[in-house]
């Protein structure tokens, strides 16, 4: 069957794809920019691409007529104001596309909403799949509640709250239930329920076997990784306070900590099992979700994370449009050394660059222009990267945004993400001419007015060592193996 898939670029539909291409089906992707998935996938090749932006409905191409089923996968975790405003049109023009085709069933994956007092994501979540009613297509909602999985922004964050704070002070909401899921089995039901026909028309809730705390996730996860934590719980932190502490502490944006918040004081548990009946599965326990999602990162197999999302979520602008870097108008800081010997290792230097390899010279110094960076409301340097040995368009390196990665002409190109009073590009990219191998590394920064020009040549006494040094690790670093 015909299967276009709504946010195939995001963490869930990165995953879908290739379940759906095993199991036969044609795949059709929608994605904003046909640039990232080409260059962010191993499976470009076998499935078609529709550029649009939900967004603007001038700006979406076709769908195809012959589409027997669709995937709609796109959330929002901002804090925009009028982010339920965006979401709600965003699944209007879906659908108005939608009715255009024959397409004979539409799956959306939703939030567990059986509390009282829903939070506004929540809301939003339950307003989405009453638009996607309107389609002539039949509705199935799955509900998920915490998903576990290597990427997932609900495992980072617990992963990140528990490695690093022996003894943690947390809000109340910690003490809120829900049902975690792991990543393996939300797969399985989406895919389960696909043109079933005891699906059609029909919503369901979906979670593991465990009902947990957050504070009974995070010692569970503690006690996974054989750790000792302690949890003292401050009834009186704020929501806003919460946030903050939420944002520093991990890896998460300010805005997806408000949002995480915010929904934390909803319970998500499973009211009804009519899944059961439809979708035979037993589901990993919460345990066995933190141990697979361990075994993934230890491979290096992580294939999609929350932190590869556009900083601000789906409703921002494609990233890719700065794939060009400028030439007027801007600052640059040039770094060309020679390269003597095989150009491979370097190639894997500059690949692996950031995350826990580090920035190869006076980390110390990206550290506090990271920690400088959260006190303002940036993204900091907690990101890291998907993957220690892989790196993609689209992919997250601490404080910048990957817009190309080319190993055949063996250059790197870098977006800053940080909070900057203008626009920053960091390039990489090794040089062959004339039996000569150079490593050029050039630091580009287009400074919004006098404010720009004065923080660049503020930080320029740092260029001179930084850049430098760090050219000259990236030639000469090696990898230490047992």
């Amino acid at each position: 069957m015909k299967v276009l898939i709504a946010g195939a670029n995001g963490y869930i539909g990165t995953r879908l794809i290739p379940i759906l291409l095993d199991k036969g089906h044609t795949v059709v992707c929608l994605v904003r920019d046909t640039r990232r998935f080409h260059e962010h996938s191993d499976y470009s090749d076998r499935v078609t691409l529709l550029q649009g932006d939900l967004l603007h409905k001038d700006k979406i191409e076709a769908f195809p007529a012959d589409i027997d089923a669709s995937y709609y996968l796109v959330h929002s975790m901002t804090q925009n104001e009028d982010f339920a405003k965006l979401e709600a049109a965003s699944a209007e023009n879906y659908v108005a596309e939608l009715n255009k085709t024959h397409c004979k069933q539409v799956i959306f994956l939703s939030g567990i909403t059986n509390d009282t007092g829903l939070s506004k994501h929540l809301l939003s979540r339950r307003h989405v799949e009453d638009v996607l009613k309107d389609a002539t297509a039949a509705l199935t909602v799955l509900r998920a509640s915490i998903i576990i999985g290597s990427g997932s922004s609900s495992f980072e964050i617990i992963r990140d709250l528990t490695e690093k704070l022996p003894v943690m002070t947390v809000p109340r909401w910690v003490n809120t239930k829900c049902q975690p899921i792991a990543i393996r089995d939300v797969l399985g039901y989406l895919d389960g329920v696909l043109l079933n026909e005891k699906a059609l028309g029909k919503t369901f809730d979906i979670g593991g076997p465990d009902i947990l705390t957050f504070k009974e996730m995070m010692l569970g996860y503690a006690k996974v990784r054989k750790l000792k934590r302690y949890i003292i719980t401050i009834p009186f932190l704020s929501p806003k306070i919460s946030s903050y502490w939420l944002y520093f502490v991990t890896s998460t944006s300010y805005q997806l900590a408000q949002s995480l918040v915010d929904s934390m004081k909803n319970e998500t548990i499973v009211k009804d099992h009519a899944i059961d009946e439809v979708v035979k599965r037993e589901c990993l326990t919460y345990n066995e979700a933190l141990k697979l999602a361990f075994n993934k990162i230890e491979q290096n197999s992580i294939v999609s994370s929350w932190k590869d999302a556009l900083n601000m979520g789906y409703l921002n602008s494609g990233f890719m449009d700065q794939i060009k870097v400028p030439q007027n108008g801007t600052l640059e800081y040039k770094v060309k050394l020679p390269i003597t010997g095989d150009t491979k290792p370097v190639l894997n230097n500059i690949m692996a660059i950031g995350g826990n390899r580090g920035w190869y010279y006076w980390d110390w110094i990206w550290g506090i222009r990271g920690f400088l960076d959260k006190m303002v409301g940036g993204v900091g340097l907690r990101r890291g990267r998907t993957s220690s040995v892989n790196v993609s368009p689209g992919d997250v390196i601490d404080f910048w945004r990957v817009l190309l990665a080319d190993n055949v002409n063996k250059r790197l190109l870098l977006y800053a993400e940080m909070k900057l009073p203008g626009e920053a590009w960091l390039e990489f990219k090794i040089i062959e001419r004339n039996n000569k191998s150079t490593l050029s590394q050039i630091a580009t920064f287009r400074p919004n007015g006098l404010l720009g020009r004065l923080y660049w040549y503020s930080m320029l006494p740092f260029h001179l060592f930084i850049f430098k040094g760090m050219a000259k690790q990236i030639i000469n670093y090696k990898v230490l193996t047992a």
